[in-house]
């Protein structure tokens, strides 16, 4: 099996978001090792795929992935 990219690991952390963070923290080092791999610094996420895109459920996720070393931005 191929290593999943950084647009597949965040199709499948927007699908763990759905389902009460199924998984969360084995997508999230997913994602981070895919953006080594790619060269990327962060991973962009769209507000409106997540569960809370408040900005009070962005921030909580900002901080929740930046403790497991993975920058986090939001599209417009």
């Amino acid at each position: 099996m191929s290593e999943p990219t950084v647009a597949e690991a965040t199709d499948s952390i927007y699908a763990s978001l759905q389902s009460d963070n199924a998984e969360i923290d084995a997508l999230i080092a997913s994602l981070k090792a895919a953006l080594k791999r790619e060269g990327a610094k962060e991973a962009v996420f769209d507000p409106a795929r997540l569960a809370q895109g408040n900005r009070s459920g962005r921030k909580l996720m900002q901080a929740y992935f930046r403790q497991r070393g993975v920058a986090v931005r939001f599209s417009a």
